[in-house]
């Protein structure tokens, strides 16, 4: 269960004789740690080396479908959320005065900043990138004498520190982008200040006392930059010894979702300095407790409505849309720290089947709970069938205060993570979308790859390789997806068939400009059963799950009229600009799969369409694909007492209603969606 751990090396080598120039194509299960990579920073010692390292914010560029989506983040709510919220109104913002004083101090604003400025930095967007550089001057010249910097909260009479670990993330990536000086000072003297403040006083309050793991990260991304600075370390234990414990057997500090999502991960970065075992595998430990128990459900994620609670898991329990880019994130993370492939495989999981269908097709509005099973998503309050008393179903532009500022950071993180580098002075594809990316490898020499492919609605993925010199020597891994079979590589056309328990396909070759990568990750339809969940089913394709096609009627409302009750917004803010939407069901959504043809799953049906025209596939109608199945209604399955879809019933279930076929598509694309289904005889 626990992957990362062990690290046996049980490659297969596979000599690619077709291929003109020597080259050769092996499967390997670890990347090369001894080495040191002399074209990015790596971790110093004490702190034991990651496996992958991350490029450089603006190195790569996504294409197609997350190109397109970064767009329409930009012209949509992300892009556009300064004219909504009121915590980023600039009229007294405690974020942009010298002495912390003022309104709106907390996590809002550094929470959109970090995905809005790497926006900007991504898509070198002129006007975002002004308008984020306007809150890190701020943020930069906050500082006072005593090293200290931004919006003093005290709870208890104690700093709140959360809001400026989210700051701390915003000045590293500007610094990645700009390699502005001052955020080394100001993060030096923050930490100095930091160091001082005594056990009693540091990271008491619940939220900082949870997420002092993105403090611990932000402590070891300063080290590395900087010298003389030994003290960092003690600063290191400091946090790790007052971060709530994330280390606990079968059970842990608490279980808001959002705090799982972020905080599960803490041990192995802990791990980076201890280098104990025990820490990573907390960190693995933690993830697995947490699926067994709430996550017996598809998409990635597991039902905690705000905090999990016993009982309460079917998966007609959500998740926020915070927890979502949180998971995201903290899989990128681990990607990093062990060069295991399970945290890019999880990553994918939920970036492309539950993390799409939270947010509108057009990226306008979003909401702030998002279920595997949710045949309703309107303006009522659900509780106690979700955790949380308000409309936490409605897409809504004004609402969710957490989720509508935090969403930012999902897929621009996660372009960032396409490519990453190894110690070897190589390169890594860990995440695989259509792109353009400049990288270094060797001895510092540029090589530009060019990723064209639709997955994952299509199987194919093609890597060209332009370089301004002669040739270059370097390795190119590919990660191998845990449900990908029969994998073949094509090296400027030759073939290699790839063996099936690797992690990882190495190219090391001497590489010319033009040459070509083709990588053939064949998808087949695959069974999941979720015996915990009454036995239901989720039917997958590659890393795709699927859901089935509810008929959506999207009826507006006012998003003033509709929104969460802490929601606050500008004065100037236009409701009917920026409309909020309940999604109705048009269409019958209580079926039961056919059990008979799921022992044979060749009777289920691909049915290929072409690409859509604007590149964006991520909406019911849009799909390129989807798979047609044999279904029955169950009458007794219905919206229940709370308004919400009904618990699952136990599986077979016996129907007298007639034979029917469905259409499944991918669950990412479907805003109302049953992807977790009975079974009926």
């Amino acid at each position: 269960m626990i992957k990362a751990l062990g690290f046996l090396v049980c490659s297969v080598s596979i000599w690619s004789s077709t291929v003109a120039q020597t080259a050769a194509i092996v499967t390997v299960d670890q990347l090369p740690m001894d080495a040191k990579n002399v074209n990015y920073i790596n971790n110093r010692l004490p702190l034991k080396q990651n496996a992958l390292l991350k490029i450089p914010i603006g190195s790569i560029v996504p294409d197609g479908w997350l190109g397109k989506y970064l767009e329409l983040q930009k012209e949509g709510l992300t892009g556009h959320l300064g004219e909504i919220s009121a915590w980023l109104s600039k009229k007294n913002n405690a974020w942009l005065s010298t002495d912390g004083k003022g309104d709106f101090g907390w996590e809002e604003v550094p929470y959109w900043l970090k995905g809005y400025a790497h926006l900007g930095y991504i898509l070198k967007d002129p006007k975002i990138l002004a308008e984020s550089k306007i809150w890190l001057e701020a943020a930069l010249k906050s500082q006072r004498p005593d090293g200290y910097f931004g919006p003093l909260i005290l709870r208890n009479n104690k700093p709140d520190l959360w809001g400026n670990m989210i700051m701390l993330w915003c000045l590293q990536s500007y610094y990645e982008y700009s390699t502005d000086p001052r955020v080394l000072d100001l993060m030096s003297n923050y930490f100095k200040w930091q160091l001082k403040l005594p056990d009693s006083f540091f990271l008491q309050d619940y939220w900082e006392n949870s997420r002092g793991g993105d403090n611990l990260l932000s402590v070891y991304w300063l080290y590395n930059r900087t010298k003389d600075n030994a003290w960092l370390m003690e600063l290191a234990d400091k946090i790790h010894r007052n971060t709530a414990n994330w280390e606990q057997t079968n059970d842990l500090p608490n279980w808001h979702n959002v705090n799982i999502a972020q905080c599960f991960r803490e041990p192995a970065t802990y791990y980076l300095k201890s280098q104990s075992a025990t820490d990573l595998k907390a960190t693995y430990d933690n993830f697995h407790f947490v699926r067994q128990v709430f996550g017996q459900v598809p998409g990635g994620m597991f039902g905690a409505d705000e905090n999990a609670r016993p009982g309460y898991t079917d998966p007609r329990q959500g998740v926020e849309t915070c927890g979502m880019v949180e998971q995201m994130a903290s899989n990128e993370i681990l990607l990093g720290i062990t060069g295991d492939p399970f945290w890019a495989d999880h990553a994918e999981e939920v970036a492309f089947n539950t993390y799409p269908a939270a947010v509108t097709a057009d990226f306008r509005a979003l909401r702030y709970i998002t279920s595997p099973n949710m045949s309703i998503s309107d303006s009522h309050n659900h509780a106690p069938g979700i955790d949380n008393n308000g409309p936490f179903l409605m897409m809504n532009p004004f609402s969710s205060r957490c989720c509508q500022h935090n969403h930012s950071q999902g897929w621009p993180y996660y372009a960032e993570h396409l490519y990453m580098a190894t110690n070897d002075n190589g390169i890594a594809a860990v995440l695989y979308a259509a792109s353009h990316a400049s990288l270094k490898v060797g001895n510092n020499q540029t090589v530009n790859i060019q990723q064209e492919t639709n997955y994952p609605f299509e199987e194919a993925i093609t890597f060209k390789i332009s370089i301004a010199s002669e040739q270059v020597n370097f390795p190119f891994y590919l990660r191998i997806p845990a449900w990908a079979q029969q994998v073949q590589v094509k090296v400027n056309g030759k073939a290699t068939d790839i063996a099936n328990n690797g992690k990882y396909v190495k190219i090391a070759r001497n590489w010319k400009n033009g040459d070509r990568v083709e990588l053939s990750l064949p998808m087949t339809i695959e069974l999941k059963q979720w015996t915990a969940n009454k036995n239901s089913v989720s039917i997958n394709r590659g890393p795709l799950t699927y859901a089935l096609k509810i008929k959506e009627n999207y009826v507006q409302k006012d998003s003033k009229a509709s929104a969460i009750g802490d929601s606050k917004w500008q004065e100037s803010a236009d409701p009917t600009k920026w409309p909020s939407f309940e999604i109705l069901p048009a269409s019958d959504w209580n079926y039961g799969l056919l059990e008979e043809q799921l022992t044979d799953l060749k009777q289920l049906k691909v049915v290929k369409r072409a690409w859509p025209k604007d590149s964006f596939p991520f909406e019911a109608n849009a799909v390129p694909i989807s798979i047609m199945a044999k279904a029955k209604k169950i009458a007794g399955w219905k919206i229940d007492e709370n308004g919400l879809t009904a618990v699952l019933p136990v599986s077979p279930v016996i129907t007298e209603t007639p034979v029917q076929e469905v259409e499944l598509i991918p669950m990412g694309a479907a805003r109302l969606r049953i992807a977790a289904f009975p079974t009926v005889k």
